[in-house]
């Protein structure tokens, strides 16, 4: 468990592919964010929220892939709304279309498929017009978002104005910053699958990622997390960036 200031952060992985699932709360016994619920998250973050007395306000969503989405309806019971930006809106409704046939049969076979498959009673857009705006007030915590296309049309990336408490008395950081799919420790997410765009993630990573100050900690949607220093010196895709052309 990471306690990040005035924030309670717990982080649960996936079942599949790995996803990084994140709990995001003031303190225990208070509302709480659940960020990216992948597959076969369900139960462990149930027995999260019931360990330390946590209630769900939203489901936030760094992008509309499957592997980010597919426990969202269980965990979104009631009024809690799921968060995704407008352009992966469509994706909710049928998260497996995008994959091959091969990976639909495999994730059928061996996690009992989505056949079932039914989007959360509340979605609530960000980016899109009369959707909330850039800072989200939610369970207590401030919450930044900023569009990355690249990976999908609609990636974002979730920031906290806070660091870890056995770190605050450390210039190593100063910021967090859930990064998704976009950018992870030494790599970044691929852009090959459908709505994935090159250009698109470049400028992304140079508009967006670079410009994060060094004392940035960096929770990314798959692998161990990192800080921006780090990633500066010596992740190849940013490196590349600056490189002299």
């Amino acid at each position: 468990m990471t306690r990040l200031g005035q924030v309670l952060v717990r982080s649960v992985t996936a079942a599949a592919f790995g996803t990084n699932c994140y709990l995001l709360a003031p303190a225990e016994g208070e509302e709480c964010l659940i960020v990216d619920p992948g597959i076969g998250v369900v139960e462990q973050v149930r027995a999260q929220l019931r360990e330390l007395r946590l209630r769900p306000a939203a489901v936030l969503l760094t992008h509309g892939h499957l592997d980010h989405v597919w426990s969202v309806t269980p965990l979104c019971a009631g009024s809690v709304a799921a968060y995704v930006h407008a352009e992966d809106r469509y994706r909710l409704a049928d998260p497996m279309s995008s994959l091959s046939p091969e990976m639909q049969v495999m994730l059928r076979e061996e996690f009992r498929g989505r056949d079932d498959w039914r989007e959360p009673d509340r979605v609530v857009q960000l980016g899109g017009p009369g959707g909330p705006g850039t800072q989200l007030e939610l369970a207590g915590l401030r919450v930044s978002t900023t569009h990355a296309p690249g990976h999908t049309e609609g990636s974002v990336m979730f920031g906290l104005a806070d660091v870890p408490d056995q770190m605050r008395d450390s210039s190593a950081v100063a910021t967090t910053v859930l990064t998704g799919d976009v950018l992870f420790a030494g790599s970044i997410g691929r852009t090959d699958l459908p709505g994935g765009d090159p250009a698109a993630m470049e400028r992304s990573l140079r508009e967006v990622v670079l410009p994060l100050p060094d004392t940035t900690l960096l929770l990314p949607g798959h692998g161990p997390a990192s800080t921006m220093e780090r990633e500066r010196a010596g992740n190849p895709f940013l490196t590349a960036l600056r490189a002299p052309r």
